[in-house]
């Protein structure tokens, strides 16, 4: 059974134009959630969870990612849509735009754990293409009635809190040719591969960055401002993903991406650690 599971980013703390039906206040063996996830109901039933909490409340890195995914993972998620706020590295793109990434590159610390394995257990996913691409195909198609959409390129996520410097800004835009920078897409995609869920993302180009001094630096009352007056076509591109979800039956091998990755000898994985992987593993 499809069901979607949507992450809330900066400035989409719920999503009008949807019945709340339930809220449920998940523990899981990786600890608690951002926050209660809830039950929704619009043409279909979906899950919904603000990424910082209610009231934003959390960094980037004090996410706990973990128990995020596992907790949509428990309650029947089978797709992840993350909704972020991103600034623009590429040329072409402008504030309001929506962008849909199908590449990633790392430039977090190891403050945020990435990985389900670990503690007895190891384990390997592949992750060349961390985002689902039938499930990114159909977001575009979703986003593309409500406004500019640009598909496919590289999301740099980057630690924060603090915005880039101008050296680094130029760097990712110049040297590595990315697209769109923002705080959470990893480790929440990796996550969502090994547990086997289909992950796509609408980013919101919010800013420059600050490698375009014509347009001044970053400052988050700008990044607010830019949600603000765009949270109403975030609303509709995420009920319209709702609606049409079930159309992408499962047709790639995401969901069956943790099968043959565990390379330890079972023999020597414990009970405990067979509870705390059973909700991916089985």
């Amino acid at each position: 059974m499809v069901k979607l599971g949507v992450i809330g980013g900066s400035g989409v703390y719920g999503i009008k134009g949807a019945r709340v039906t339930a809220s449920h206040a998940v523990t899981t063996a990786f600890g608690d959630p951002s926050d209660k996830v809830f039950e929704l109901q619009a043409e279909k039933s979906f899950l919904f969870l603000p990424r910082h909490g209610i009231g934003h409340r959390l960094l980037p890195s004090e996410i706990n990612y973990r128990a995020n995914i596992m907790a949509l993972k428990n309650l029947g998620a089978t797709h992840i849509l993350a909704v972020s706020a991103v600034g623009i590295l590429a040329d072409g793109i402008h504030p309001g735009d929506f962008v849909i990434p199908d590449q990633l590159f790392d430039r977090t610390k190891s403050l945020r754990a990435s990985t389900f394995f670990g503690d007895g257990v190891v384990g390997h996913v592949s992750f060349g293409t961390p985002f689902c691409p039938a499930f990114s195909e159909l977001t575009a198609q979703c986003a593309a009635p409500h406004t500019k959409v640009h598909q496919g390129g590289t999301y740099v996520c980057m630690e924060g809190p603090q915005f880039s410097t101008r050296a680094e800004s130029v760097f990712y835009r110049e040297q590595l040719h990315a697209t769109v920078i923002g705080m959470t897409a990893l480790p929440e995609a990796k996550l969502a591969r090994e547990a086997g869920m289909h992950y796509g993302m609408v980013a919101l180009a919010t800013d420059y960055d600050c490698w375009n001094e014509s347009e001044g630096e970053v400052s988050a009352d700008a990044v607010v401002a830019v949600v603000r007056s765009n949270v109403a076509k975030v609303n509709q591109v995420i009920l319209d993903i709702v609606a049409r979800v079930d159309q992408h039956l499962e047709s790639c091998a995401c969901q069956k991406s943790a099968a043959n990755a565990v390379m330890t000898d079972p023999s020597f994985i414990s009970d405990q650690a067979r509870q705390r992987l059973g909700g991916i593993l089985g």
